[in-house]
């Protein structure tokens, strides 16, 4: 894996929209927050395009991004907001530019799909964690949350425990591997393309927002079919928001599914992590290794930056 240089107070970082049109007030509400943090922001040249719901076309989005990579000003790149449209610019992506250039890339949701085609092509190291416009604007914005972007000045190692939120021991045991994953239905679109989510002795995490049980269960069925689940090492459960039946029929609930998926794997398997869309909004790194226990209830994440 390539490690991203940490980042200093004084240093320059970007924030681009590869997703959905962000609202310009939500979006300098969350550039407040690094400004106080002692960072100067830059913003792509197209953040405040709009194609539909997209924040400018492909080629827009995708200048921005490359923009930031090239910039060597630019110490860092954190995304505004998710939303859908990265799956759209991922054959584009110039992975040399990022490979020669590797920083500190932020953001989660619909951005799951450029953390894994980044980190699958040229193994940089990248971070789930809340987004300038969507998350860091809101008023609510979690103190935990704030102080997690600490691991991007000093190298920190991560230790999640029910001292955030209770944890649930689906499957027992201890693994492993590298953290890989994000938002459960981005995962999926990744399936049968050139950038199809490897999981193969890897501590899975999923999380998703707004998608009923029965759709949560047809994703995590196509995981499976698509042999993703049968060599994990083990499966970080975050959290999914707002899963109730949207009309009043008959459903399993979100946790029937989850054990009819996870409860026969020969794998560790804990749920209640407060990693998705949630508050707090807790940040891991993606590709670098981490251990899961159940006995302790722990998640212990190696460093994200050198």
């Amino acid at each position: 894996m390539i490690y991203p240089a940490r980042i200093h107070k004084g240093d320059t970082i970007g924030v681009i929209a590869p997703a959905s049109p962000v609202i310009r007030k939500e979006l300098y509400r969350g550039i407040t927050f690094f400004e106080e943090m002692g960072l100067y922001v830059k913003l792509g040249k197209h953040i405040d395009q709009a194609c539909g719901y997209l924040a400018g076309t492909d080629q827009e989005r995708l200048a921005d991004m490359h923009a930031m990579f090239a910039d060597p000003s630019v110490k860092a790149i954190f995304c505004a907001r998710g939303g859908y449209g990265t799956g759209r610019m991922a054959a584009e992506i110039d992975y040399d530019l990022i490979r020669k250039h590797p920083k500190i890339f932020w953001g989660y949701s619909d951005i799951t799909y450029l953390h894994t085609a980044i980190r699958q092509t040229t193994g940089l190291v990248t971070f789930h964690g809340p987004m300038v416009a969507s998350d860091i604007a809101k008023a609510d914005f979690a103190e935990l949350s704030a102080n997690l972007f600490e691991q991007l000045f000093f190298p920190t190692k991560l230790c999640y425990s029910e001292a955030v939120s209770p944890l649930q021991v689906l499957v027992p045991g201890e693994a492993t591997g590298e953290i890989v994953g994000g938002n459960l239905s981005l995962l999926v679109s990744t399936l049968g393309t050139p950038h199809e989510i490897d999981t193969e002795g890897k501590l899975l995490l999923l999380e998703d927002i707004g998608e009923e049980p029965y759709r949560v269960d047809t994703m995590l069925n196509q995981l499976k079919l698509a042999g993703k689940l049968c060599h994990v090492a083990g499966m970080i459960i975050g959290d999914f928001a707002l899963p109730t039946p949207k009309k009043e029929k008959p459903s399993l609930s979100l946790d029937q599914v989850f054990q009819h998926y996870f409860a026969e794997l020969n794998c560790p398997v804990m749920s209640g992590f407060k990693i998705g869309h949630c508050t707090p909004n807790f940040s891991v790194p993606l590709g670098v290794k981490a251990t899961l226990s159940t006995s302790k209830k722990t998640l212990v994440i190696n460093a994200g930056v050198k």
